[in-house]
């Protein structure tokens, strides 16, 4: 019995050794066809060494494209680092190829999908940003410009959640300066969203807490102005009821 399951094990090697030969021997056109074919599958990462010994082949036709899928490959399984690396090789060794723009747009994407939540460093986001830009600057006429715009702008808004957590921290230590700081920054961005209404509200509330009646009317109003129906008016609106 022992000897069988060795005699097993042994041709197992065996084969998997011809096989990689066989692989390694395998035209490069061929190669390029079965990685095609585990793509559309779905089977991705099984496409990935094929892919791989494809872009080895460096004086290939089809190495390119083999270098653009074999990053597509990561991507689809978020493997984010991953396939940034390999859209910025694609990037560097074929700056000609026919669909270099979107692997410009890709890295946007990658980074963006790498970016931490706004209460996190942004690093990430505003390497996003760039690289959105950079791609529109280069490809001002491609179909993905529209798709790059929004992405930049869930970009900044993120940034803009960022500069609100900041302030709202300072603001919990009692820090008002360092809060008020961010806070009007957001305000005076005049945007109509979330950091907006909040910033609006723990500003009138500083105000109020430094007895600045003034700027607390001030600010509170405009929070009642632009945000009528909502918690964070009609708290500040009974604090100022009061005052009167």
């Amino acid at each position: 019995m022992k000897k069988t399951l060795s005699l097993i094990i042994i041709l197992l090697i065996l084969f998997g050794c011809s096989s990689n030969k066989i692989s390694k021997t395998m035209p490069v056109e061929k190669k390029m066809e079965i990685a095609d074919n585990l793509f559309e599958k779905e089977k991705y990462n099984k496409a990935i060494p094929y892919y791989t010994e494809v872009v080895f082949e460096r004086n290939s036709v089809y190495t390119p494209a083999a270098q653009m899928k074999l990053a597509d490959c990561y991507f689809k399984q978020n493997k984010f680092t991953e396939a940034r690396f390999e859209y910025e090789e694609l990037i560097r060794l074929f700056a000609d190829y026919k669909d270099i723009g979107r692997a410009y747009f890709q890295l946007g994407v990658c980074y963006y999908n790498e970016s931490l939540n706004p209460h996190y460093t942004q690093n990430e986001t505003r390497k996003a940003i760039a690289a959105f830009e950079t791609f529109i600057e280069k490809f001002p006429f491609d179909n993905l410009k529209t798709e790059a715009i929004d992405y930049i702008q869930k970009c900044r808004y993120k940034l803009l959640m960022k500069k609100y957590y900041n302030g709202y921290a300072y603001y919990k230590l009692f820090d008002y300066s360092g809060a008020m700081m961010y806070f009007n920054e957001i305000i005076e961005l005049g945007n109509i969203n979330e950091p907006d209404r909040m910033s609006l509200y723990y500003a009138a509330k500083i105000y109020l807490e430094r007895m600045d009646f003034n700027n607390a009317q001030l600010t509170g109003q405009r929070l009642i102005n632009r945000y009528p129906q909502t918690e964070e008016a009609e708290q500040i609106t009974a604090e100022l009821e009061k005052i009167k």
